[in-house]
């Protein structure tokens, strides 16, 4: 299991703190959500069954890191993870997604994850290939003939060269025994020490790789990942397109290496691991879930708000749905609700769709401490984003604390006079701030600018002055 089980929901919170300012809250229900996947993966197998996750509903407006949550949370456990719009699915019968199709998307997403993890496995063994493979492409003398006139045989020859295949590898290895002397296989072994020990990087070879062409190799019904590869209908008998290509060590090894490691993989296995993967560990987040309560009466557009909550019902509730890799259960699934609910309130919810969320958590609205922090204490804060931008063109910026506090100022105010986006609303204040700072850069003479109060108010007096703020600032 990944290493994120062994940790306690509080280790969990101070790994979400380090990007994610306040709303302890809700960090504390997603981590008490997580650590309970932990505790049922310890029980006997029939009450691990019976045991379902307790789905999550966080309720506040936008930009106040409901999306950052749930994405950092999967990240950190390395589980399928996949945030989808309730807005974007129709009831059926209507034009639109179905909402089937989240589930085939958490899949997709927990294929990727199970296959990049077996590659790293393989990754060893496909670097002393690829080593063998540059060496046969330093040393041409000892490919076989045969091999470079296969490339040109059609279907039907291949599958008569499969037939008779038992006999011709020995044909063909009868003359290479006779000629590979002590010579060649000395010399096969210094350029191979050289190439270990990354003297021969930078020397040009030609290598034959595989195309790929996805986009001519799968047929996608509907646009609902319930594809057919034709790859896989004709089996073998269609041969792989190979072209031959002359490029350097160090960029030949990159892709003969994930060519080898590719060809090493058990794609069975790996779909197998990864349904399991989706059905035990995989985190769904809807979000606009508010958009589709009830509430008053609707019409037009609108009448399909409540049939899309039915039809996410049964996915919530647990059910088993179709996917490419075969039938996908959904009742472990962690399911994370999130919507501003402005409008609407939970309670516009149908009822059983309501059940099915017992975590209620309501996500505070950010304070003019909070966005000093969000600028300033995060691994990814946005004054160091601003700062490693700008230092690749060799200019450095400084901020000074009244700065700060003048930038955090002017964000908070302008979501209480306009619209209240969040934190979003500081990217918009830092974009408009170092405005003329990134344009001139080309032709700055300095290497050092200093951002203080002055040159902040000086940058926003009239949005100081006038209450029309969104005139300035989105």
């Amino acid at each position: 299991m990944h290493q994120l089980y062994g940790m306690t929901p509080k280790e969990i919170v101070g790994e979400l703190d380090k990007y994610i300012i306040g709303q302890d809250k809700a960090k504390k229900s997603v981590a008490i959500a997580l650590r309970n996947r932990y505790r049922r993966s310890l029980l006997p197998e029939k009450m691990r069954e019976e045991i379902t996750p307790k789905n999550i509903l966080m309720m506040g407006p936008t930009g106040v890191g409901k999306t950052e949550i749930a994405r950092r949370l999967a990240k950190l456990m390395d589980a399928p993870f996949v945030k989808v719009e309730a807005t974007k699915f129709t009831e059926v019968g209507y034009v639109g997604r179905d909402v089937d199709s989240m589930v085939r998307d958490l899949v997709e997403a927990s294929v990727r994850i199970t296959k990049q993890k077996h590659l790293q496995e393989k990754y060893s063994v496909a670097d002393e290939i690829v080593n063998e493979r540059i060496v046969d492409a330093m040393l041409p003398g000892r490919r076989p003939a045969a091999q470079n006139a296969a490339g040109a045989a059609n279907p039907f020859q291949m599958l008569m060269q499969s037939l008779q295949g038992y006999q011709q590898p020995q044909q063909a290895q009868q003359p290479q025994a006779d000629e590979g002397g002590s010579d060649q296989a000395l010399a096969r072994e210094h350029v191979l020490r050289q190439l270990r020990e990354g003297q021969l990087e930078e020397q040009y070879i030609e290598v034959e790789v595989e195309e790929s062409n996805q986009a001519l190799n799968n047929l996608d019904l509907g646009n609902e990942g319930m594809g057919i590869s034709i790859g896989s209908i004709f089996g073998d008998m269609m041969p792989k397109k190979k072209k031959r290509k002359r490029m350097r060590v160090k960029d030949a090894r990159k892709v003969l290496r994930e060519q080898e490691a590719q060809n090493l993989l058990d794609m069975d296995q790996i779909h197998a691991e990864a349904v399991e993967n989706a059905e035990q560990n995989g985190i769904i987040f809807i979000d606009e879930i508010d958009k589709i309560a009830g509430g008053a009466a609707h019409s037009g557009a609108d009448v399909s708000r409540e049939g899309v909550q039915r039809d996410i019902l049964p996915i919530v509730e647990g059910s088993v749905v179709n996917t490419k890799y075969g039938p996908v259960k959904t009742d472990h699934v962690l399911f994370i609700g999130a919507g501003a609910f402005h409008v609407s309130k939970p309670t516009d919810l149908i009822p059983e769709l309501q059940g099915r969320f017992p975590i209620r958590v309501e996500l505070e609205n950010l304070s003019k401490e909070d966005f000093i922090r969000i600028l300033t204490v995060p691994e990814n804060a946005l004054l160091k984003q601003h700062k490693m931008l700008l230092e690749t063109e060799g200019i450095h910026v400084e901020f000074t604390d009244d700065a700060v506090d003048e930038i955090a100022t002017i964000a908070f105010l302008t979501n209480e006079q306009t619209e209240n986006i969040g934190a979003r609303r500081l990217h918009t204040v830092m974009e408009k701030l170092l405005e003329d700072v990134s344009f001139e850069i080309p032709d700055m003479d300095t290497e050092k600018v200093c951002i203080d109060k002055a040159y902040v108010e000086q940058k926003f007096q009239d949005v100081i002055e006038a209450e029309d703020v969104d005139r300035f600032i989105l």
